[in-house]
Parts: C-alpha cells; structure tokens; sequence
C-alpha cells in the first residue's frame, strides 16, 4: 500500500526534515509540524520549488502542548484532505547523570519522548480508528534496547517507553488495517547525535534516512536501522555485562 499523505513531527530539522524531503521525492503530500514554524516554512518552500506538484501544509506544534497536538493534527488533515500515516518523530536529548542536580534536564526528555509521543499517539490513532486505516511510525532509539547509565539514563528509558508503547500496538492492532512500526535507529549524523558524545558507528544522514524510510515503506513491525550493525547489536545488547555496557555508551 501506497501512503500518500502523512505527518511527520519534529519536521524542522534532523531526522525529520530528511525524512520530508525523501518522502516529497517519491511525490507524498506532506504535513509538517515543529516548534519553529520559520524553518518549516524554509523547508516547505524547498520542497515545493524541487517537486511543485505535490502539497505541504505546515503547523507550529510543541507536543509538550498536549491539548494542542490533536486540535493541529486534526487542521493538518483537513488542509490534506486525510492522513494515512502519521511519523512520531519529535523528540530531545537532554540528560544528566541522575542525582547531580540536573533533574530538569531528564524530567524534560521524560516528557517530551514519551509523554509527548504519548499525547502524539493518541492523536494519531483517533484518526485511524475514525478512518478504520492508516499507518502509525514512532520514532525510537537503539537505546531502547538496554539501559544505559549516566547521562543518558533516561533517555534510553524514555525510548524504551516508547517501543513498549509500539509494540503494544502492533499486537493491538494486527488483524486490523491498522499498521504500526517501531523504528530504532543507530547512530545517525545529525546535531542531536554531534552533541550525544557518539563518534563511532555514525551513519550518514542520507544513508540513514534511506534506512528508516524503507523500513517505514515496508511497514516492517521493528526496525533497527541502518540494518548493520544495529541488527547484531540488537541481538548482543541485552546479553552483554553491565561493565561493557558502561565503556561502550
């Protein structure tokens, strides 16, 4: 099945924009919403002059606004005309080592990956439950797939939330026309990555981006993506000491 118009959050840069401009080169209309609607307007305006056919409609959204993000996701498929997948990209990468004074920082990456997501999902498969179709992506993190410890601590549980809430779905929705996918994606070369401290395993953002939008096009349950070497990370990850966890992270 071809998706022909979907939402992604967190649109304005990283992850996001490079996921729009792909979609927009295989002719998707686009909805797009981030906190700083002047860099979505910039990027609507790319993607308009290199592919005038197809349609972006762009919306400020902080999804930390729970009561915002069904009334802006609700005016973005109407702008549309439907929706057929909705990516659950926004996110931070805040983080302090727990108990040195910083708990604003996690307390905020708590709420933005996962209760934010959360207000996101919701609001997406109320749209699907209305339309009885569509496709739910959430965004995690191979992070999700072992704890890690300092500064990164809740972060990798505020993905690990995150892909429990996938997975969930996925088993909730199986016999429905309702697909739900789970992303986890490796090291990829964005600003988010520059500041994580990670040097090794970075992919290059069009190489990962390749990555995750043919997972999402697949519509593939899970996906560790690129698919190497996060697929045999996937396996190791969750067998490995506590000491090695903490040297690699």
């Amino acid at each position: 099945m071809t998706r022909t118009k979907i939402l992604i959050t967190g649109a304005s840069a990283g992850l996001g924009a490079a996921m729009a401009r792909d979609f927009a080169a295989r002719g998707r209309d686009l909805a797009l919403c981030a906190r700083r609607v002047e860099l979505l307007e910039e990027l609507r305006a790319e993607l308009l002059a290199a592919h005038p056919g197809i349609t972006v409609a762009v919306r400020a959204l902080d999804v930390d606004d729970h009561a915002a993000v069904p009334r802006v996701f609700g005016e973005l498929r109407d702008e549309l005309g439907d929706l057929d997948r909705v990516i659950v990209n926004a996110g931070i990468g805040k983080g302090a080592k727990i108990g040195t004074g910083r708990a604003e920082a996690n307390l905020a990456t708590a709420a933005t990956n996962f209760v934010g997501a959360l207000a996101q999902v919701e609001a997406a498969m109320a749209i699907f439950r209305e339309r009885r179709a569509g496709h739910l992506v959430l965004v995690s993190s191979m992070s999700a797939v072992r704890g890690l410890p300092g500064k990164k601590a809740a972060y990798s549980a505020s993905k690990a939330g995150l892909a429990a809430l996938g997975e969930a779905l996925a088993v909730e929705t199986a016999r429905t026309p309702i697909a739900v996918t789970t992303l986890l994606p490796g090291f990829i070369a964005t600003d988010m990555s520059a500041t994580s401290g990670a040097t090794r395993l970075v992919a290059p953002l069009d190489k990962g981006v390749a990555a995750m939008v043919g997972a999402i096009e697949k519509e593939r349950t899970r996906a560790c993506v690129p698919a190497w070497p996060w697929r045999a990370l996937d396996i190791v990850l969750p067998l490995l000491p506590g000491a090695v966890v903490a040297r690699i992270s």
